[in-house]
């Protein structure tokens, strides 16, 4: 393993979107455009499937040095009513460009830290959410939860707005690690918010777990994996650290590259946090994730529904996901569009009437079959093509490329069909780079994501 380690590790994106946004072609994207996809995929989607909803709430009160999210750091909580109210104006213009209300499969409040937002605050956005929107038959509703800062108030308060899905940010229980990355939490604390969900009625409580931060070794993943599994969430995300930042500047140097793991000390973090999580009975979903054979995202796997976008992993697909917020970013399957990231520049173009987009990307008919074979090696572990169907001019330049990764046993291709085994799950990653052709066509000069291990 630490020799294909050493082999695979290489930048790769993450693939919540094909194209990736650095290879987002803005040349030939505009707001008219974005607004036509959205118009006609909302038509043909949301009656059958309703939409996505992603809701940015930005602010926290400390830096987590480990985060690559975009969030404003503050203990001015005189800004929770002017954030709520510029998000449900930007609502209100898409409804009335989409002509009609939009029905809501999916929701979910990220951030920043979302329990930022007091209760009642919290309260008044769904309120004004729900006037503007139906919810669909079947719906799902969550949010990130901080331990230290979600109460039962937060708790009770969305629960009975219809959340029934809550995950924290846990990281590692090490101190000296908690320190490192600024975000310091005790056990008592995820324990406690953790039992209060359950004890409301939520129905499915996850914990998010990084490997490869700074100070962390393989006896601090264990520790922290066996008392996640104390815990018994019902879906856990173990992902690796990301270290850019270069991209996100001077919040990840709050510790020296020097501190950090090193690649195969990483992998074996992982292989060991794995090997943890399966014995207790978590089921591995797609990449980074795990969950109970109750939970719904097993469920989804079993029954081929799973999904992957800019919220990460989803029990059922939508074809419109819209977001709201500072930074966000919609999806209208044909095109991608993102939110301006300031926050007062976002709250000025809603003031002006104006949807808040600076850059986006008009996805073309090879983007679009590309787009496929990537989410179903993200999700399914496996693609299929026929001369109809996922065909595409350069797929044998690919499947060559790919010979020497089966040649390492970390896939088998058969005439019409890719499968990843077992042993190539960790490098999936690499598996999606070379059916990215906009990254093949124009490989950067200068490392734009982390590595892939």
């Amino acid at each position: 393993m630490c020799t294909l380690i050493s082999k695979y590790n290489v930048a790769g994106p993450r693939y919540t979107s094909y194209p990736t946004v650095p290879y987002w072609d803005q040349d030939n994207f505009s707001l008219t455009q974005w607004k036509n996809t959205l118009q006609e995929s909302f038509r043909e989607s949301n009656t059958s499937q309703g939409i996505s909803l992603y809701i940015h709430l930005p602010y926290c009160e400390s830096m987590c040095t480990f985060c690559g999210c975009n969030k404003r750091i503050t203990k001015n909580h005189d800004v929770e009513i002017p954030y709520i109210q510029s998000v449900l104006k930007e609502l209100a213009m898409y409804v009335n460009l989409l002509g009609d209300k939009p029905v809501i499969k999916q929701l979910h409040l990220g951030g920043g830290t979302p329990t930022f937002f007091s209760p009642a605050h919290l309260e008044r956005l769904m309120d004004g959410i729900f006037a503007l929107t139906k919810k669909a038959s079947t719906f799902e509703l969550s949010f990130e939860g901080h331990p230290n800062n979600t109460t039962k108030e937060h708790l009770d308060a969305l629960y009975n707005k219809g959340f029934t899905r809550v995950c924290y940010g846990v990281q590692d229980y090490n101190t000296t690690v908690q320190k490192a990355i600024n975000r310091v939490q005790p056990y008592a604390h995820v324990e406690n918010a953790t039992e209060i969900a359950r004890a409301i009625g939520y129905e499915s409580v996850g914990h998010d777990i990084i490997y490869g931060l700074p100070f962390q070794t393989q006896d601090d993943v264990i520790n922290t994996i066996n008392k996640t599994i104390s815990l018994h969430p019902d879906r856990i995300a173990f992902y690796s650290y990301a270290h850019v930042p270069w991209i996100k500047g001077n919040g990840q140097r709050g510790f020296k590259d020097g501190d950090l793991p090193s690649a195969d000390q990483k992998r074996m973090q992982y292989e060991i946090g794995k090997k943890m999580l399966v014995k207790a009975g978590y089921i591995e979903i797609g990449m980074d994730h795990f969950a109970l054979k109750t939970d719904a995202l097993f469920k989804a796997q079993q029954a081929g529904t799973i999904h992957r976008n800019f919220m990460g992993y989803n029990a059922s697909k939508t074809q419109v996901m819209i977001g709201l917020g500072v930074s966000a970013i919609s999806d209208s399957w044909y095109s991608f569009a993102q939110n301006v990231k300031n926050i007062e520049e976002y709250q000025q173009l809603i003031e002006d009437g104006i949807l808040p987009i600076f850059r986006g990307h008009i996805l073309t008919e090879e983007d679009l079959i590309i787009r496929q074979h990537i989410l179903n090696l993200m999700c399914s572990f496996e693609t299929s093509w026929d001369e109809d169907q996922g065909n595409f001019a350069e797929l044998p330049d690919v499947l060559i490329k790919l010979k020497e990764l089966e040649n390492d046993g970390l896939l088998e291709i058969h005439a019409r069909k890719l499968i990843v085994t077992e042993k190539g799950r960790p490098f999936v990653r690499n598996i999606c780079l070379p059916f990215d052709m906009r990254l093949q066509r124009n490989k950067p000069e200068t490392q734009l994501f982390s590595m892939t291990v």
